[in-house]
């Protein structure tokens, strides 16, 4: 990119060279950072609201911190791009995401400059935490900073580290970059409060009058008034929450004006303790539509920021989440007892069309995974009917209420897993690779995987018929284009279906990896099985299939370890049936970002790379059977 549009931001290679600047130029350097910023992700894509908003936040962070010799951790890291625009990323920022190009999170494996990686929220409290008490364990004099937002302070593990952070005491400051925003709008009577104290001017006039009352008053009363001021803010303002938990608060200030943010972040870079600054910002902040529509423009594909996001006169083609967000719908009119719920992933999770014609029997927990999983369990004691729609690896935060809240207590609570197996840009942190693993060892789960549209369908009404917990999982994007029809009948459960009849090799194949295997299938003249369930399997299938077949092979978009075709080798070691059979799946290691399709191919899961597998393993084969003979 032509960096003469950027002549200060050209400069910055690193924080040190931002601290050479006087005062004076910040305000211009980052008047060009969000224009360079909007420029780089209009071309590449990404995450783009959230970065906007934290412009200043980030320049006056690294200009009064000695980074990255004191700790700066960001939590919810969608907004730290401008951080690695400034930290040495600048020109690979318009890689973002992509194979060989940064990640769309931080990551400790890219730069020193990221302390700590994220993907998922609020964790920047408690891992700040953490890194403030071992430098005073080390006897280190270093300043350690936590910024949380974007609905961060929504979740349970923010609250925990700040009710342990002020019984410790360490020297912690916590930044709360508050835009009312997550990805959806934020919801809960936390934002909701906040907002209420914040608005129409009642706390800054309130706090205005009692600064010129103090003033005037002799000493014995000024003590006296200060005090009865502290029982007056509390009930106006959200300081006195904090200050109860321990932490010195300090703020609101406006989280876009340099001038104010420098010597407030000064001033509390010499003091020790516990401390947040509350930082008031606008997501979207300097790009108009953004501001108007951070929804929107939260995570985009490349678009011209002249003309702003365009909406396709054609159709957008059926995806796995269209299929889901319909079901919902049509399943809600037919019985008044389901529920939608989501963890604060309305747009992405397809709740949208739910949330408008349903808003009675609509619930979003905000940032609260755990409380979503055991809410949903509460109404199912009462014989209500929730379903959780939530992305495979944000599932992996409330395992433990699966566990002990659903599954030990057989409660029909339906998990729709959307983002189940490889999901793209977002890479590492949000690859869907272990539900298989952590559901089908739990007693009393039903665990299906659809291999289209019209299975997917299916199988959600065979959960909603269920009377114990069940889970259908669904990859992003779309599938083989098979529509579903509008019937709401299931499927039978714990049956597979043969697709392809073939000789001497049998493909076992569960969810997205069907129809890669009736391509490879077809070439190797092999029988394919469209598995559907992991729990329960279908062991009359499975005891035919092996019977009948010299080799078996499972494929499956979800580790190996632990996974569908590890419960295929438990069932023939259950049967005794002892034949040669290969585990294709997900890698022992974690997934980096780029499109899904580079991500199969990369994992070997596109159609080349699994027959190329098989074949191998098949020669293998042969040349030990000869051997032998």
């Amino acid at each position: 990119m032509d960096m003469s549009a950027y002549p200060l931001l050209e400069g910055i290679d690193e924080p040190a060279h931002l601290r050479e600047l006087p005062e004076s130029q910040l305000p211009r350097l980052a008047s060009q950072l969000r224009e360079y910023l909007l420029a780089s992700v209009a071309r590449s894509g990404g995450h783009l609201a959230a970065g906007l908003g934290a412009v200043e936040l980030t320049v006056a962070l690294h200009y009064v911190l000695d980074t990255p010799f004191d700790r700066l951790v960001w939590d919810v890291g969608h907004q730290c791009y401008p951080h690695k625009i400034l930290t040495g990323r600048r020109k690979e920022i318009g890689r973002i995401r992509k194979v060989d190009g940064p990640a769309g999170f931080p990551s400790r494996d890219e730069s020193v400059y990221d302390t700590f990686g994220v993907g998922h929220s609020s964790t920047s409290i408690s891992a700040a935490l953490g890194m403030a008490l071992a430098s005073r364990n080390q006897d280190i004099t270093r300043k350690t900073c936590a910024v949380i937002g974007d609905g961060g302070l929504t979740a349970g593990e923010a609250f925990e580290a700040l009710n342990h952070a002020g019984d410790v005491r360490p020297d912690l400051l916590v930044i709360l970059n508050d835009n009312e925003m997550s990805i959806s709008e934020n919801v809960g009577a936390l934002n909701k409060t906040f907002a209420r104290l914040l608005s129409g001017g009642v706390y800054g006039n309130v706090r205005e009058e009692a600064k010129n009352m103090l003033e005037r008053m002799p000493g014995p009363m000024r003590e006296f008034a200060k005090r009865a001021e502290e029982h007056v803010k509390g009930m106006l303002v959200p300081g006195t929450f904090f200050e109860e938990l321990g932490f010195q608060y300090f703020g609101p200030v406006d989280g876009h004006d340099l001038d104010e943010l420098i010597p407030v972040l000064q001033r509390l870079r010499e003091l020790d303790g516990p401390r947040i600054l509350h930082c008031v910002t606008r997501k979207g902040k300097g790009y108009a539509r953004a501001e108007a529509n951070p929804i929107a423009y939260h995570g985009v594909k490349a678009f011209d920021p002249a003309a702003g996001l365009k909406a396709s006169n054609e159709p957008a083609p059926l995806n796995y989440t269209d299929v889901f967000s319909q079901w919902l719908c049509d399943i809600a009119k037919a019985d008044e007892r389901v529920w939608g719920i989501t963890p604060a992933m309305r747009e992405g999770s397809g709740l949208v069309d739910f949330a408008n014609q349903y808003p009675e029997r609509y619930l979003d927990t905000a940032i609260a995974e755990q409380h979503a999983v055991t809410l949903a369990a509460g109404l199912a004691c009462e014989g209500e009917k929730p379903v959780l729609a939530i992305y495979s690896t944000f599932l992996q935060r409330g395992y433990d209420q699966l566990i002990h809240d659903v599954t030990l207590q057989n409660l029909p609570v339906v998990f729709a897993l959307d983002r189940a197996g490889l999901v793209g840009a977002d890479g590492a942190t949000h690859q869907g690779a272990f539900d298989f693993s952590f559901m089908r060892c739990l007693p009393n789960m039903t665990v299906m995987a659809p291999a289209d549209e019209r299975e997917c369908r299916q199988m959600l009404s065979t959960a909603i018929s269920l009377d114990g917990p069940s889970s259908v999982r669904y990859p992003k994007g779309r599938g083989p284009g098979t529509m579903p029809d509008e019937s709401l009948e299931g499927l039978p459960v714990g049956q597979a279906e043969v697709r392809r009849r073939g000789e001497g090799v049998a493909l076992l194949a569960f969810g997205s990896m069907v129809a890669p295997a009736e391509t490879v299938g077809e070439a190797l003249n092999a029988t394919v099985v469209n598995m559907r369930f992991v729990r329960p399997l279908d062991e009359d299938c499975l005891r035919e299939i092996a019977e009948t077949h010299a080799q078996l092979i499972t494929l499956e978009e979800n580790v190996v370890a632990g996974g569908a075709g590890s419960a295929v080798a438990e069932a023939l070691a259950r049967l005794d049936i002892q034949l040669p059979i290969l585990h294709i799946g997900l890698p022992d290691t974690y997934v980096q970002h780029g499109e899904r399709d580079e991500q199969l191919e990369m994992v070997g899961l596109d159609t080349t790379g699994i027959h190329q597998r098989i074949t191998t393993w098949l020669g293998h084969e042969v040349a030990s059977t000869l051997v032998s003979d």
